[in-house]
């Protein structure tokens, strides 16, 4: 039996600097990511596009969202295919494609995960279950 699960985030724009959007470049890009009970996310959009690159933007988040939800997915598929993960790392990255009108999307991901089971686990069915995470 399938189950629903309800996500809710609020995004609050922090960056009215006195003057709103009055121009494009009269207001900061700052914004706060608030789920109830959990730490308060700072981002703001990537410096090309006048935002703060000491914080986390939009694309970061969905990279590592992806990376996280496909680790995560794999670490399920090791415990219960009885391959004992004692290490995992992912250096993913994340293409995205921009129009000269500011718009954009992201063509590719492609994830890198790094990972080392204990000695006595089936290395060949670690490998086929990142296969299986990312079906």
């Amino acid at each position: 039996m399938s189950q629903s699960h309800v996500y809710t985030a609020t995004v609050n724009w922090t960056g009215n600097q006195g003057h709103g959007t009055t121009a494009y470049d009269a207001y900061s890009r700052d914004y706060d990511i608030i789920c109830a009970g959990k730490q308060v996310i700072r981002g703001s959009a990537e410096p090309g596009y006048l935002g703060d690159g000491d914080l986390h933007n939009p694309e970061d988040m969905l990279v590592a969202a992806l990376s996280a939800c496909h680790m995560l997915w794999y670490l399920h598929l090791c415990a219960v295919n009885g391959v004992v993960v004692t290490a995992y790392e992912d250096s993913a990255v994340g293409k995205m494609r921009a129009d000269s009108d500011g718009s954009g999307w992201f063509e590719q991901v492609t994830l890198h995960p790094r990972v080392t089971v204990s000695a006595d686990s089936d290395t060949r069915l670690a490998a086929r279950l990142h296969q299986d995470a990312g079906s």
